[in-house]
């Protein structure tokens, strides 16, 4: 039949030429042989979530935030978007062919035509065509085409970005919580313990044992330790508070007990090879391929300078009988190709074309600053890993040497060999060592969250 050959004429003119310009991965002469400061470490990015975290409460918050968090959901529907609009895309690819069947009976009365006799015809038709299909030549089709694909690959790499995101987000949220919670206990045991000094002080002021400035001294440090221990109180509700927004849902009832900033929440990792980067991190990936969309543009602007034909024909079958529809001498076929071919449009196309190379340039441009960007962070993590640890270790030490300050002076004191100025001054200094090694292992916590964020970790 004739549509076998429409079909055989497509066939044959399928394989088109491509004005796509040829597209080398660029920026990766920026890429440095090594990071600084990169020591070893027992794991690498490449670990999933699971087996970096290693505390089971947090866990447990990061696989509730994945089936509920909002923001996730989104990013996951619009994959799906992207999915289906590259679906769209590619059936321009294919010809569409329909089935019609058409039947018509029609009386004209006598008294309008010659001899005054009523006449009744009928016809009917049925026939398979292809509507309005294009014959991609150029390659138009194809790297529109080609585009939605890049798109597609972009949304999803947008949405690993945005899981990696979350995690780092609900365990960043999570440390900040076990932080506040050591200083609340840190702000409740020195208030107990000022308590008790404040109402010793009281007695053996009345006694007359001591100065009231004494007394006052003590009644400070009292406020003093209520009013760290209502603030802590209050930024653990807003910590709280952004967990269960971030998990999408209320904390589960069935949470196992957390560990404190001293235990091992989070497994140690080396941050490998620099390169890793351009296939790991997801902002990368999702640049690369919005970079390799555009330059699919370029292609379809370029073939709409050169003519565009389009297939309309149909073949089938016509009679005036029902009956004899399907005999021999009925068949019916129509063939319509068209050729459209610009030649003056008032600049569009050109100005269309300009803008596709800009916007290539464009992508070239956020692809580099995405791998600028990367290194940097990854540079700034390890670097700040080194000095919090070397810090970390320092207070360690101070902490444990104005706690030897503090009881030799409250010794002192309660022998009547010094005042109580110089147990307040020890005191207030070993509270403030405490508070600033908790803050300093939050923030090495935070760090390697970090770190292994922008490794791009947690796939």
């Amino acid at each position: 039949m004739k549509t076998s050959r429409l079909l055989l004429l497509s066939a044959a003119l399928f394989t088109s030429c491509n004005l796509e310009p040829s597209l080398e991965k660029p920026g990766v002469e920026v890429v440095p042989v090594s990071f600084s400061g990169n020591g070893s470490g027992s794991a690498s990015a490449t670990l999933d979530w699971k087996s970096f975290f290693t505390d089971p409460r947090l866990k447990k918050l990061v696989s509730t935030a994945l089936e509920n968090n909002r923001d996730l959901r989104v990013a996951a529907l619009n994959v799906e978007q992207s999915r289906a609009q590259y679906g769209i895309s590619r059936s321009a690819l294919f010809p569409q062919i329909d089935l019609s069947a058409t039947g018509s009976r029609q009386r004209t009365p006598g008294s309008t035509v010659t001899g005054g006799t009523a006449v009744e015809s009928r016809n009917y038709d049925v026939s398979v065509g292809i509507v309005s299909y294009e014959l991609d030549l150029f390659g138009r089709v194809r790297s529109l085409n080609h585009a939605a694909l890049q798109g597609f690959f972009a949304s999803d790499a947008a949405r690993v970005g945005v899981q990696i995101s979350l995690v780092a987000e609900i365990a960043s949220q999570y440390f900040t919580e076990r932080a506040l919670l050591e200083q609340i206990e840190l702000s409740e045991s020195t208030l107990h313990a000022v308590s008790q000094t404040y109402d010793l002080t009281k007695r053996r002021l009345d006694a007359g044992d001591v100065s009231e400035l004494d007394s006052r001294s003590v009644e400070i440090q009292v406020q003093t330790a209520k009013a760290n221990l209502a603030t802590y109180r209050q930024l653990l509700s807003r910590t709280q508070n952004a967990l269960v927004f971030l998990t999408g849902s209320s904390l589960p009832v069935s949470l196992p007990g957390g560990r404190s900033l001293e235990q091992g929440l989070v497994a140690d990792i080396k941050a490998g090879v620099p390169s890793d980067l351009l296939t790991r991190r997801p902002d990368i990936l999702e640049a690369e391929h919005n970079l390799r969309a555009a330059n699919a543009n370029i292609g379809a602007a370029r073939a709409a300078f050169f003519p565009r034909i389009t297939l309309t024909g149909s073949a089938g079958t016509a009679s005036r009988s029902l009956g004899d529809l399907f005999q021999s001498g009925s068949s019916a076929w129509a063939f319509a190709p068209q050729v459209s071919v610009p030649i003056f449009d008032g600049g569009y196309n050109k100005a269309n074309l300009e803008v596709a190379e800009v916007r290539k340039q464009i992508g070239i441009a956020q692809y580099e600053k995405s791998i600028q960007n990367a290194f940097r962070e990854v540079s700034d993590g390890l670097a700040a890993r080194s000095g919090l640890n070397e810090r970390i270790k320092a207070y360690e030490g101070l902490v444990e040497a104005q706690q030897r300050r503090f009881d030799l002076a409250d010794t002192r004191y309660k022998q009547g060999v010094d005042s109580y100025f110089e147990v307040l001054d020890a005191h207030q200094d070993l509270y403030a060592a405490r508070q600033i090694l908790i803050d300093l292992r939050l923030a090495r916590l935070t760090n390697a969250v970090g770190l292994y964020k922008a490794l791009g970790g947690g796939w």
